[in-house]
């Protein structure tokens, strides 16, 4: 289990790194690294995925951190789950704290990855989608076994 608390703490560390340096290094003007393919933008965001619900930030800042404590307590009780599962359990924990760190510390979520075709992101972000979409399949595995 100590190996994934580690995972938890690297993904939180290596978010809180790099949305440090998205901060002390960009400003609100778009830089691009491909042009029209990828640019790192600064983008404060009070809302969820997307930027739902930035109008109600008390609220969810509510239900965020009701949802950690439920994740912190699913991955401490995963002794029986399956490699896959504590994995992607430990990537959504890391995500989560990362980005609800940034709700206490700054009252928004910092993200700067920007592809232009799809809405600005972080390394959290990035974090629990992977995790969710191990732990989809590794549960659509376990199913197709049964």
């Amino acid at each position: 289990m100590i190996f994934f608390y580690g995972l938890v703490g690297f993904v939180v560390f290596l978010d809180q790194l790099t949305k440090y340096f998205a901060l002390v290094f960009l400003s609100e003007v778009s830089k691009p690294v491909l042009p029209n393919v990828f640019h790192l933008t600064l983008v404060r965001n009070t809302g969820v995925a997307f930027g739902f619900l930035s109008d109600h930030s008390s609220l969810l800042f509510s239900v965020i951190t009701v949802s950690l404590v439920f994740l912190f307590i699913l991955v401490a009780r995963s002794h029986g789950a399956s490699l896959s599962e504590k994995w992607a359990l430990s990537l959504i924990l890391g995500g989560a704290i990362g980005n609800w760190i940034d709700r206490v510390r700054l009252g928004a979520v910092i993200d700067f990855l920007d592809f232009r075709f799809w809405p600005v992101f972080n390394l959290a972000d990035t974090a629990i989608t992977v995790g969710v979409c191990v732990y989809l399949i590794s549960l659509f595995r376990t199913r197709e076994k049964e």
